[in-house]
């Protein structure tokens, strides 16, 4: 703090300063005569003015100094922010606080004003939360971000990193909108095939892969690592970014009682019109040939199986403490029924964080986190799927039997599909760490934590008995029957403890600030499961259990997972003069996941920085509050593949005929295994460039970031002679890059002293390829329906999972097209079609259309995304407004894919602009079947923009919150999801998957808006 103090004295004592001080000095007397024109005559009049002095928030700020602009006048406010002094009617009142902006107000004759102060921005003295530990963002020599736990209570949602959509450069969250879901969140691109895209979480020290279970009330801050220099002190979990949670704690003082809830509903939103019963009959009736009615009724299956669905949470929360300890408890209970019709999810939270001083240098402390969780979940990719096909002309249900649809296509009812399925899914998770930290020292801490994270979780799937016949439904026949009721009750215990041990040492010589971080952490796994099956199991809910059904029909399941790691850590930070920062960091993991000669692996990184703004030739300008430059470079791991991944699967009691004929018994091996699998391996190469501008109300921040992961896993085809029954084997023969930018920019201002406001954005453009696959081998992936085994396809070159399809030049428009196209030998390339069906490129000129003539057709990898954000403040009201989208990338329409018959429902616009003879359409094909092969016809622009947040807030005046005995009341009412643009034709262009077949849309969960009112009372 010291350094702090003397950075300012020398700023504050320069040249242009002090030549500025003596000009307002001997002004003020001037500046005093001309205020007043009848100065000479007579004395201006002063009268008492009054009035309260608060935050942004509405808290009243104590102690604030108010005094008279020109004059020496001053006072300070009351405990309760209230202030009376004496001054002219025109004179200007000067408010200043620490920690705040000073504010100007010129009375106008007014007797009394309120007043709101504007925290200042101090950008780069912020600390933020890395790997064990914290740092000045001043230190800070990596890419990071920090989103505050208030920042994430302004919207509605179920899990915390859907608050931070479009907020933090370089991050990509991709929401299901599934109730109970966890959202997945990608840092800087796509760089694994196989082990798993989504960040690390860490939650006060215990590291997950799943934060479903944690309220976000409970959160104080969310901070996000994003380059290889911030990451490597995780060593193997790394590669794909951390980001760290730190929920709320108790502070000195009296208890604060605190209760926020929010009530709502959510309806699906961006559906896609399908063809109504007149339409439908007229397109089926042509691709058929035959004639189809159009019938009595005309069914929205959509409508059928969606609805508004109710929601509301609700936060309790205790904190408080003395010199010898404090705490937090809160208790929350969320419920929302979801948008899909027998759809529910409820969690129940109860988190404890106690803190407790057993001396001066010894403390002890808990963490701990309980979660309920039941989720009633549905058949919902059978049914959605089923939605778009099924015919409107067919009724949902009548007086209690459904309507039949597989009567008429090869397509079940979407409500029975639903009806008939009890998926019910309920979990139970203890989460949470015991900590000791001794420090006998200044400069020197011990500390120990010893963390534990157990989920059970049982599921039950019950589907009814049913047949095709008029007990069911309304006409009998068709297939889509359940000739026996089943049940499968299934049960997963997981259990991972963690044990920390580190040292942190600091010291300052002179301008020389060194900090030193050493430690180790041991970390174990385990999981086991085992399911149950049986037939004929009784329709009543009562009698679900597997004894009830037939023992005949009786099947068992089971199986675990074990693996351990152990780790070394060490960092080192140094500090010069807070101009000149050096950080570097190493970890040696040791992993059971890999074989012995594989098992340990090194992490190390390094990160320099330099600000600028702190050297002793910038304190004569005025453009830049704050500058720094950084750069950093490091190697990190990802881990995240099965423990069983190198061992060989041996199979007994098999029999081989040799010679003469006779069976001769023995054991073989099955499944072929690399015994040399080793760790996947992310490099990073960083430069960033931070800076605050307009005294510190300009922010921004610049990021350029060359991340290479290598050794990818991915599976590589063997000959069949090898005797595997898969075909492949998993091995390190892959490597994908991701080079981008990221910019980042906030305005932070005011209007008035009441009117506030921000404004900010942020962009980031990333360029992922495959640039090796070592075996040579692509990964064909993405099928859909029988006629589409593949549709994207991962090779050299090309963004992973990339579309790879037949290339649709046209639609043939009369005979004389088709017989004329030929290839340059002069053969027809599509001798069957028919005016009305596509024309493909013959990309090989072989004179036929295949396989061999498919192209690549773009990737679901956006080349950009972007968010918005502003929010707007005005005395006790505030208003928040957040948008996020991609840019430059691909969405394959995986539905309009699937159809599979000529009796198949269409979109609403398909069956107008489909190609007739009156109608000759150059881009839509005429009536058919369905079944058509994988081609750019469904492959279409991903790109949108998402307005993600509205919220209005009001926050009551401490006036009438004191009289009622209460610290602070806020009202809200919230909007999200209510917009989207896009150029996608289908139901959403934002879609989670697998690397390698991403981007296609067919079994995504419903988009939904969400409108909700909500309150918070601090007591």
């Amino acid at each position: 703090m010291k350094k702090h103090y003397k950075y300012h004295l020398r700023h504050q004592t320069s040249k242009p300063f002090l030549i500025t001080s003596f000009l307002i000095l001997f002004s003020m007397p001037f500046s005093e005569i001309m205020a007043s024109k009848n100065y000479f005559t007579f004395q201006q009049k002063q009268a008492e003015v009054s009035g309260v002095v608060t935050n942004l928030k509405g808290e009243p700020l104590p102690s604030v100094s108010v005094r008279i602009k020109g004059s020496s006048s001053g006072i300070a406010t009351d405990a309760n922010g209230k202030f009376s002094i004496h001054a002219s009617q025109n004179a200007t009142l000067i408010f200043s606080f620490i920690g705040y902006e000073n504010t100007e107000i010129v009375l106008n004759g007014r007797s009394n004003i309120n007043v709101t102060l504007i925290e200042k921005i101090q950008e780069l003295d912020q600390v933020v939360v890395v790997g064990y530990g914290t740092q000045r963002k001043v230190d800070v020599t990596g890419a990071t971000a920090s989103v505050k736990g208030e920042e994430l209570t302004k919207q509605s949602v179920l899990t915390a990193t859907q608050a931070i959509q479009g907020k933090v450069a370089g991050v990509q969250i991709i929401s299901s909108g599934k109730p109970g879901s966890s959202p997945v969140v990608k840092i800087r691109g796509t760089g694994t095939a196989l082990a798993g895209t989504s960040a690390l979480f860490v939650v006060d020290g215990v590291l997950t892969d799943d934060i479903s279970n944690i309220n976000t009330a409970d959160i104080v801050s969310m901070d996000i690592l994003k380059d290889a220099s911030a990451t490597a002190i995780y060593g193997a979990r790394g590669a794909n970014g951390v980001i760290i949670l730190t929920t709320k704690r108790g502070e000195n003082g009296k208890m604060k009682i605190s209760y926020n809830a929010n009530v709502g509903f959510r309806e699906a939103s961006n559906l896609v019109k399908m063809a109504n019963a007149a339409e439908y009959a007229n397109y089926a009736s042509t691709a058929s040939g035959g004639s189809i009615p159009a019938g009595a009724v005309s069914t929205d299956w959509y409508g059928q199986i969606l609805r508004t669905a109710w929601m509301q949470n609700h936060n309790l929360s205790l904190s408080g403490g003395t010199d010898k300890s404090i705490y937090f408890l809160s208790v929350g209970y969320l419920t929302d029924e979801g948008i899909v019709i027998n759809s529910k999810y409820d969690r129940i939270t109860v988190r404890s964080n106690n803190e407790f001083n057993l001396s001066e240098k010894f403390k002890v402390g808990t963490n701990v986190s309980f979660s309920n969780g039941y989720n009633q979940d549905v058949n919902l990719g059978t049914a959605y799927n089923n939605a778009y096909r099924a015919a409107p002309i067919i009724p949902s249900k009548i007086d209690g039997k459904y309507g039949n649809t597989s009567v008429y296509q090869n397509v079940g009812n979407p409500v029975l599909d639903i009806e008939n399925n009890d998926n019910l899914l309920k979990d139970n998770r203890l989460q949470g760490n015991f900590y000791a930290e001794y420090q006998p020292i200044k400069s020197l801490k011990f500390r120990s934590s010893l963390g534990g994270d157990w989920l059970n979780a049982n599921n039950r799937v019950y589907n009814q008995q049913f047949n095709n016949d008029l007990t069911t439904f309304i006409t009998s026949g068709g297939n889509q029957r359940n000739p026996n009721s089943n049940l499968t009750m299934r049960n997963t215990e997981t259990f991972r403890w963690v044990w920390d041990n580190t040292i942190t040492f600091n010291h300052q010589i002179d301008k020389h600030t060194f900090t030193a971080l050493i430690g180790t952490t041991a970390e174990k796994y385990s999981q086991t499961w085992f399911s149950a099956f049986r037939k004929d199991v009784p329709a009543n809910q009562d009698l679900w259990y597997i004894s009830t059904g037939n023992a005949n029909t009786s099947t068992n399941d089971g199986s675990g997972d074990k693996w351990t790691r152990n780790s070394y850590i060490g960092r080192v930070n140094y500090n010069y003069d807070d101009k000149y920062l050096f950080t570097a960091t190493v970890r040696r993991d040791g992993s059971s996941r890999f074989p012995i000669q594989n098992r340990w692996g090194y992490f190390p990184s390094l990160g320099a920085g330099w600000v600028v703004s702190n050297e002793n030739f910038m304190q004569e300008q005025s453009v830049f509050k704050n500058l720094k430059l950084r750069a950093s470079w490091g190697i990190v791991g990802n881990d995240r593949i099965p423990s069983d991944a190198f061992t060989v699967t041996i199979t007994p009691n098999l029999a081989y005929p040799y010679g003469g004929g006779i069976a001769t018994p023995g054991s073989a091996i099955t499944q072929i295994k690399d015994p040399n699998l080793k760790w996947e391996t992310t490099s990073e190469l960083d430069f960033g460039l931070e800076f605050g501008m307009v005294g510190g109300r300009l922010q921004g921040e610049i990021n350029y970031y060359n991340k290479k992961a290598n050794d990818l896993l991915i599976n590589v085809k063997v000959p069949s002679v090898a005797g595997d029954a898969d075909g492949v084997v998993l091995t390190n023969a892959a490597s994908i890059s991701n080079i981008g930018w990221e910019f980042s920019l906030n305005w932070r201002g005011n209007i008035t002293s009441d009117l506030t406001y921000k404004v900010g954005g942020n962009v980031t453009f990333n360029k992922n390829s495959v640039i090796g696959l070592n075996g040579g081998q692509p990964i064909l992936d993405g099928g859909i329906g029988a006629n589409q085994t593949y549709t994207t396809k991962t090779d050299n070159g090309q963004p992973v999972g990339s579309f790879y399809v037949l290339k649709v030049l046209g639609v043939f428009q009369n005979d004389s097209e088709v017989e004329n196209y030929k290839n340059t030998q002069g053969s027809t390339i599509q001798p069957n079609a028919a005016p009305g069906d596509f024309k493909y490129q013959d990309t090989n000129n072989d004179g036929k259309i295949d396989d061999q003539d498919r192209v690549f057709a773009g990737s679901y990898q956006p080349v950009a995304y972007f968010g918005l954000n502003a929010s707007l403040s005005f005395k006790g009201f505030d208003l928040n407004l957040d948008a996020f989208g991609n840019a430059g990338n691909q969405v394959y329409n995986g539905k309009k894919a699937f159809r599979q018959g000529v009796l198949d429902n269409v979109e609403s616009q398909m069956a107008y602009t489909r190609w007739t003879s009156a109608n000759k359409s150059q881009t839509e094909p005429a009536a058919n079947g369905g079944n058509l092969p994988a081609s750019t016809y469904f492959i279409e622009s991903g790109n949108f923009i998402r307005l993600n947040n509205v919220t209005l807030g009001y926050n009551l005046p401490s006036s009438l919150v004191k009289k009622a005995k209460l610290s602070n009341v806020r009202v809200f009412v919230t909007a999200q999801n209510i917009f989207t643009y896009k150029d996608f034709s289908g139901f959403t262009p934002e879609l989670a998957g697998d690397p390698t077949k991403s981007g296609i849309e067919l079994n995504a969960y419903p988009t939904n808006k969400t409108i909700a009112a909500g309150l918070s009372v601090g007591f």
